[in-house]
């Protein structure tokens, strides 16, 4: 049985009631649910998490572990990058993705499109500026899941 913290649970029955969309803070964003396992307690997890597409391919999309701006990583970066591998809910699909960390320019380049998109992103980016470099994870599709 997936869990989500109390904060995600109406965004989550929120996403899934309307088809991948939502209101409030989310309304317009694009938003993907991405199921992780814990590699320390090995339950599943599902977390609403902003995605940026790719600008031509539609089986990758990007996602950023930016913590509203902490100092500190999410928890679900850390999952995501030690397991290589998740399922998301982007719309009314559930598939399979591999997970690909972006660094140098690649990184910088997405980053900055999606902060450019959002402003809410760009000012993450200046809260977490000399404090950390904010994540940049690509997303690609392997299969549909069952």
């Amino acid at each position: 049985m997936s869990t989500v913290s109390d904060w995600n649970i109406k965004v989550v029955e929120e996403f899934r009631a309307n088809s991948g969309r939502v209101g409030g803070t989310f309304a317009g964003t694009p938003l993907v649910l991405v199921h992780h396992r814990g590699r320390k307690t090995g339950r599943e997890t599902v977390s609403p998490l902003a995605y940026l597409p790719h600008e031509a391919d539609e089986n990758i999309i990007y996602i950023f572990a930016s913590k509203a701006g902490a100092p500190d990583n999410p928890a679900w970066y850390y999952n995501l990058t030690a397991a290589g591998a998740a399922t998301v809910e982007r719309g009314t699909e559930t598939y399979q993705v591999v997970v690909r960390e972006l660094t140098g320019a690649e990184r910088d380049r997405i980053f900055d499109e999606q902060a450019r998109r959002s402003a809410v992103f760009a000012e993450y980016g200046r809260k977490t500026e000399g404090i950390r470099t904010i994540p940049v994870l690509e997303l690609t599709r392997t299969t549909v899941a069952a």
